[in-house]
């Protein structure tokens, strides 16, 4: 990619498309369009073109390619959620994924786009999956139940990549980020993924316990709960497990997670682009398949002590209780970083300085 060359950032105003976003700017690209779909952009709004688009919706993508005609696309658009999002809407994950998916490549080949990143999900890999996950293990046997939709449309995105590579020889890769947290983080405590989840109840349990009630309502009002907001501050906090001396987790604290900073996942995604072509990645294989890298931190941690590392962080001094009769979701996921680092790229930040900066971010960010 030129600095000048025109680059198109699919959902730049979520926690992985803005991340992208905020890495290309500052590594000197100038000509940078992006998508939002409901959320207005609020940062880089005189440096980046946003369109309100639907991506969902094939006549909106088709027009906006054959108008606009981008060289580079970073697919970054996806509807995502946590453990009870994927098993509840499991119907609008697939849907919606596999719409925005076809659409995109699609109309990113017929309008000659030059490169295109695909950004899939860990959660692609089996349930039962050997410890680190390389990328070869892909559909070697089932899929984690709660976010089998989600995976599915995910798989589908980096099988249509090679595919069209293959038939139309075009140049578009996919990568598979590791759990990923930061700002812009998505802190709907229904649809979160774990690590924002438990970043925002700690924080809600930390001002009942000092009695800071016009922090809480304000946190609320800036952020969606996703629950019912009816009764008292403290039956409404109490009915996501959140109470001045405790803190409510879901499962065991077993399960393990893999987990990386989203402007670290951003700056691998633009080397990637960079210097890695389709070509590279399948040149010496008999079948094409499993092209896709890894992306990840390069060390796992539990559930349990990524919660004690928050509660340290937020300096919540109550209890932690894990309800066991809630889903764990995958035991084991850890990301193969081998193939990424072999390229020249791998990760500096650490899980606690970045959760650091992510939770200031978050408190500076309120109403």
């Amino acid at each position: 990619m030129k600095l000048d060359s025109k680059i198109f950032v699919a959902g730049g105003t979520g926690m992985v498309g803005s991340a992208i976003v905020r890495e290309l700017i500052k590594k000197g690209y100038s000509n940078i369009y992006s998508s939002f779909h409901q959320k207005k952009p609020t940062e880089n709004i005189d440096l980046v073109k946003y369109f309100k688009l639907d991506l969902t919706d094939q006549l909106q993508t088709a027009q906006f390619f054959a108008r606009e005609k981008p060289e580079y696309v970073f697919m970054a658009s996806a509807r995502v959620g946590g453990i009870e999002a994927n098993n509840t809407e499991r119907a609008q994950f697939i849907y919606e994924n596999i719409q925005m998916t076809c659409n995109i490549i699609h109309y990113s080949y017929l309008t000659g786009v030059k490169k295109l990143l695909f950004l899939g999900s860990s959660c692609i890999y089996p349930k039962e999956c050997p410890q680190p996950i390389k990328e070869e293990y892909l559909l070697t046997s089932p899929l984690e139940y709660t976010n089998e939709p989600y995976a599915v449309a995910k798989i589908s995105g980096l099988k249509m990549c090679e595919s069209y590579n293959l038939q139309y020889g075009t140049n578009f890769i996919s990568v598979m980020p590791t759990n990923l947290y930061g700002i812009n983080d998505n802190f709907n405590l229904r649809t979160s993924h774990v690590l924002p989840a438990l970043l925002r109840k700690f924080h809600l349990a930390n001002l009942l316990y000092h009695n800071n009630r016009n922090a809480i309502i304000n946190d609320l009002h800036t952020y969606p709960l996703g629950y019912d907001m009816t009764g008292s501050i403290e039956e409404i906090l109490s009915n996501i497990g959140v109470r001045s001396d405790s803190v409510e987790i879901w499962g065991t604290g077993m399960a393990r997670r893999d987990i990386l900073f989203v402007d670290e996942m951003a700056q691998a995604c633009i080397f990637l682009m960079e210097r890695v072509d389709f070509f590279h990645l399948s040149a010496h294989m008999k079948e094409v398949k499993n092209t896709h890298l890894n992306i990840g931190s390069g060390e796992d941690i539990s559930i349990a002590e990524l919660a004690n590392m928050i509660k340290e962080i937020v300096g919540f001094e109550g209890e932690i209780f894990f309800n066991k009769s809630k889903p764990d979701g995958m035991m084991l996921r850890k990301i193969d970083n081998t193939k990424i680092e072999k390229i020249g790229w791998k990760p500096k930040l650490s899980l606690y300085d970045g959760i650091k900066m992510v939770y200031e971010w978050y408190k500076e960010n309120q109403n």
